[in-house]
């Protein structure tokens, strides 16, 4: 494929769940395309697949490491350095534990992906983003930013600074071409439910029978949606859940 006038496209994790959903859908519409993740063996299925639709430029990338991210910017070919949509997709949950017998390191992980990860990738393109006439943000937090529930307890707190973080990121761009959105899934189908219980089948199983639920490619809809509302529109947050759930009632737990 040769290069068009639409937008470039930077999703991170994008070798699963709603990175690889959103890739494909992209793709799909004809947007140059730039997607990264650790797994170089599904990065590479993955650009073959896409490269007859659109432009793709693939790259291995720990978002956690900031010098591989500097340097991963530096390195883009040129066709490919204005990049004027990034979606923030990269991030996990490690643990459903209650915090007394979570895992130390667990925690660490979610936080180093989930926050420092998603800010040194938003602080290496900002000043591109910046320089393009119009550029959207895209921000995967979570509805355990806004609701609380057993065994989250950093996972949660985690996607809680994603969506504050876009929210500050707004106020910073204010009257500029630059639009930032939290957006936060509820549940959803995907291999995140299987990285979170270490590939526990049966686990997985009771979460999400019966339970008609979101999938990446609901998630795609919605990031494709958002990126193609006029200028003028920014959506700040949205929160998203299949009908099967809702908010929890307050429960007591009595002694």
């Amino acid at each position: 494929m040769t290069a068009n006038k639409r937008p470039i496209v930077l999703i991170t994790g994008a070798t699963s769940g709603f990175g690889l959903a959103t890739a494909k859908k992209f793709a799909q519409q004809g947007y140059p395309i730039i997607i990264t993740g650790r797994r170089a063996d599904r990065l590479q299925a993955l650009s073959t697949e896409l490269k007859p639709l659109t432009d793709v430029f693939s790259a291995v990338l720990d978002v956690r490491d900031n010098d591989a991210v500097i340097a991963f910017n530096k390195q883009l070919p040129e066709a490919f350095k204005q990049v004027a949509i990034l979606i923030n997709n990269a991030g996990l949950a490690l643990g459903a534990e209650p915090a007394d017998q979570a895992s130390l390191a667990n925690w660490h992980t979610m936080i180093d992906t989930n926050v420092t990860g998603l800010v040194n990738v938003t602080h290496s393109f900002l000043t591109t983003l910046r320089a393009q006439p119009s550029a959207t943000i895209i921000n995967l937090a979570s509805i355990a930013a806004n609701w609380p529930y057993p065994g989250s307890s950093v996972y949660g707190a985690s996607k809680a600074f994603v969506a504050q973080f876009s929210r500050n990121l707004r106020s910073d761009f204010a009257g500029t071409g630059v639009r930032v959105t939290s957006l936060e899934p509820g549940l959803a189908e995907s291999e995140f439910s299987l990285v979170r219980f270490k590939g526990d089948q049966e686990k997985y199983k009771q979460i999400y029978d019966n339970a008609n639920a979101l999938q990446p490619e609901d998630i795609a809809n919605i990031i494709l949606w958002i990126t193609e509302q006029p200028a003028h529109i920014n959506i700040n947050s949205l929160e998203v859940m299949p009908t099967s759930q809702a908010w929890d009632n307050f429960k007591i737990v009595k002694q």
